[in-house]
């Protein structure tokens, strides 16, 4: 019986982890960028603190 394996295999995480470092060497990716993601993931997982006036923004 065949077993069929869901997820990401070790070639594409390896590819995602390079993809991610030379994306960050050449500045696509910056701590600024970084920051409004973070806040942004907050916002939509805590989205019932931002309708009650919470101010999710970081720094």
């Amino acid at each position: 019986m065949a077993y069929y394996r869901r997820g990401i295999s070790l070639i594409g995480l390896i590819y995602i982890l390079v993809g991610l470092y030379v994306a960050w060497v050449h500045d696509y990716i910056t701590p600024a960028l970084l920051k409004d993601i973070a806040e942004a993931l907050l916002a939509v997982l805590l989205w019932f603190l931002v309708l009650l006036g919470v101010d999710l923004h970081l720094g």
